[in-house]
């Protein structure tokens, strides 16, 4: 089921090599920002199956004596408690984390930057949070008529009314874009660039032959809307510092050599419509919790019809679909790495999430269907403390409460341990609900990095869901 399309190792000698190239462009200095997430960047790893997620941050990490990382939130972002789709958390929270991640392994932080600051409260509440614990906090503005007024832009009442960002390490001189969506080198209705267009339809992306490229160069490439609308602001600021800019278009701002290390085509055209499959389903449920706009679907909808794809094409949809009209109940199924699907229905003991990972994880371990790998003796205590003490109305167990139970029941149970053992084996496995999970169940799979969509459904027809 899972194919390799990219090579990781061939991207991140290509990568590295073109970054000190354009190192030495500019006298050994240089201002790289980055495009798309710098870890855990699982979108990548979706659509170019044997990219690894944190390919980015172990390319900094050979230039950490001499990189210094700011940190851009949208104050908009703040405000609007806008989620990190992979991971479950805020935008504001995730900043954290990334400066404890940066932290960890050596690399130095030396400031976050407020952009589109405009008073908003919780930005404000979110800066003072970040200074009581030392951390030095800038804020840049919106400014009116961006992009399309140049002249304002590059002017003290634009860009120069922003808050200077001071930095201790050479940062001041060259700029240049550190890029993998969309690849300029391949075609512009790739499914590739295609799935970079799902990821970001609550930005409203669109992918784009650069104009300016084509009228230099003679040749087409790709690139996105807002980077060729910005691009002639950051030729003025070039010239204003230089006297001349270094580029004449978008796409040479940009280093990115992915399209250079796809080794299989047929295999990163499958994983991204898959991949934007997945998208509108996430999108449908966004939708469904009040969190995303309706138009974002349609628009979704028509980059699968340019593809000429539908949800049929993702077989574990019309497994579980089958399985709940069976039962009369949310059901759940995960396609395994041999392509074999398996199940869960709900009971009175499980929900449909934890039924199917226990199937799952049978069928992995070649353990007969009519063997119970927990015992409702050891279910049931843990169902009474739910209801009894902790103020849960679900008795069923969720996910985690399952492979809590398995794992105490492998200390005496060979097939409990045998099963156990497998569950390195989802990785990268797809799976379907009929219904939208709770944040436990939702949570545990991205865990155990199982790729998940649900139908736009609620369980019940409550109006509060516990997560």
């Amino acid at each position: 089921m899972f194919k390799i399309g990219f090579d990781n190792e061939k991207y991140l000698k290509m990568q590295s090599e073109k970054i000190l190239e354009r190192i030495k462009t500019f006298g050994g200095k240089l201002y790289l920002e980055f495009g798309g997430k710098l870890f855990d960047d699982y979108h990548a790893s979706r659509v170019l199956p044997g990219f690894h997620p944190d390919s980015k941050i172990n390319m900094l990490l050979k230039l950490k004596d001499k990189a210094e990382i700011v940190i851009a939130i949208s104050a908009n972002d703040i405000e609007k408690n806008k989620v990190r789709g992979d991971l479950g958390i805020t935008y504001d929270q995730d900043t954290l984390r990334l400066i404890d991640a940066f932290r960890d392994i050596g690399l130095y932080v030396g400031s976050v930057v407020i952009t589109h600051f405009a008073e908003q409260p919780a930005a404000i509440k979110f800066q003072k949070r970040l200074e009581s614990q030392g951390m030095k906090v800038y804020r840049h503005y919106i400014i009116p008529d961006y992009p399309s007024n140049t002249s304002l832009i590059v002017s003290e009442n634009g860009l120069g009314k922003n808050e200077y960002i001071e930095t201790s390490r050479e940062l001041q001189a060259g700029y240049a874009k550190f890029e993998t969506f969309p690849i300029w080198n391949l075609p512009l209705h790739h499914p590739v660039n295609l799935a970079y267009e799902a990821a970001t339809v609550d930005l409203d992306d669109v992918n784009m032959i650069d104009p300016f490229h084509l009228e230099a160069y003679g040749t087409s490439s790709v690139n996105y809307n807002r980077d060729i609308e910005i691009f002639p602001v950051l030729n003025a600021i070039f010239q204003q510092i230089f006297g001349q800019s270094p580029y004449k278009s978008p796409t040479d701002m940009g280093v990115n050599m992915a399209g250079y290390c796809i080794v299989d085509d047929e295999a990163v055209r499958e994983a991204a419509k898959q991949e934007i499959i997945r998208r509108y389903f996430n999108t449908l449920c966004s939708v469904r919790q009040g969190l995303s706009a309706k138009e974002e679907v349609g628009r979704i909808e028509i980059i699968m019809g340019k593809l000429g794809i539908g949800t049929d094409l993702r077989p574990v949809v019309s497994a579980a679909l089958d399985k709940a009209e069976i039962t009369n109940a949310p059901a759940v199924a995960i396609e395994l790495p041999n392509g074999k699907i398996v199940t869960g229905k709900t009971s009175a003991l499980l929900g449909a999430s934890s039924a199917a990972l226990l199937n799952a994880l049978k069928e992995l371990a070649g353990i007969r269907d009519e063997v119970t790998l927990i015992s409702p003796k050891v279910i049931e205590p843990i169902q009474k403390l739910k209801v009894d003490h902790m103020g849960n109305y679900n008795p069923r167990l969720h996910t985690d409460e399952v492979l809590i139970a398995l794992s105490i029941c492998a200390l005496t149970d060979d097939n409990a341990e045998h099963a156990i053992n497998q569950l390195n084996k989802l990785k990268n496995c797809e799976a379907h609900s009929t219904v939208i999970l709770s944040r436990v169940d939702e949570s545990t799979f991205k865990k155990l990095g199982v790729n998940l969509t649900c139908e736009p459904n609620y369980h019940s027809k409550r109006l509060y869901h516990k997560k």
